[in-house]
């Protein structure tokens, strides 16, 4: 009873975890949009896009409205994008993707992730050409009726539709995400998340113990307070 009251509450804060590290990373997104483009969502579609991104993952209209209002104010900080490149363990190669008021201290951490998660981090452009930028967007199936809309969603700039019982997940390239996000605006439909995603070119096999010294690097590395987002080519 007791080993399962354990698991119970070890999943339970790992959601609880997840859930903060998306808040957190979602409240950047607003203040790098906000930054660029002011406060109102009306005129700023990189703020709409964030807005829509907090919704899908529950989180509370106050924290957003919260989150605009501190973009807002001279004392917020200015967040810089920035995308690190390195190799995990057996050469699985990653792309890290941060937002930070400190490159200095955040280059230094994640260098320090790396070595001492037996991986090297890379010069810009080591790995980036194992990875397509891509337009990625997440609806669940429910709020989506593909037999309507798959020629207007092909038309709109879709490469790719995959469906399970889960969610549907469109892609596009780089260049029709824009589109994609007009589309489906125009038509009032709203996705769990849309964002632009490293994809990786080809997967890579591993035996569980390999993939799991991979994931303890990419877990390490998305534990930082910096770092928005990993991407790996682990099949």
């Amino acid at each position: 009873m007791g080993r399962i009251f354990e698991k119970r509450k070890h999943k339970m804060f790992a959601r609880f975890d997840r859930m903060a590290k998306a808040f957190t990373r979602i409240g950047k997104d607003i203040a790098i949009a906000v930054k660029n483009g002011g406060p109102s969502p009306e005129n700023n579609p990189k703020l709409r896009l964030a807005i829509q991104n907090a919704k899908g993952v529950n989180m509370p209209k106050d924290k957003v409205e919260a989150a605009i209002k501190r973009a807002s104010s001279k004392e917020e900080k200015d967040f810089q994008e920035v995308t690190y490149e390195g190799y995990a363990p057996h050469g699985v190669p990653l792309m890290v993707e941060c937002a930070t008021d400190n490159p200095t201290r955040t280059v230094a951490n994640v260098r320090l992730h790396f070595s001492k998660n037996n991986g090297s981090m890379g010069n810009s452009g080591s790995v980036a050409f194992l990875f397509e930028r891509k337009g990625v967007f997440k609806f669940e199936p429910a709020k989506l009726n593909l037999d309507d809309l798959e020629l207007d969603l092909i038309d709109a700039g879709a490469e790719d539709i995959e469906r399970n019982d889960e969610e549907i997940v469109i892609y596009t390239k780089f260049t029709e995400f824009g589109h994609m996000l007009k589309f489906l605006e125009s038509k009032n439909l709203e996705p769990k998340s849309s964002e632009l995603q490293y994809i990786p070119n080809t997967t890579k096999e591993l035996s569980e113990e390999q993939q799991d010294e991979v994931l303890k690097l990419v877990e390490v590395l998305e534990g930082d307070d910096d770092v928005q987002a990993v991407y790996h080519n682990l099949a």
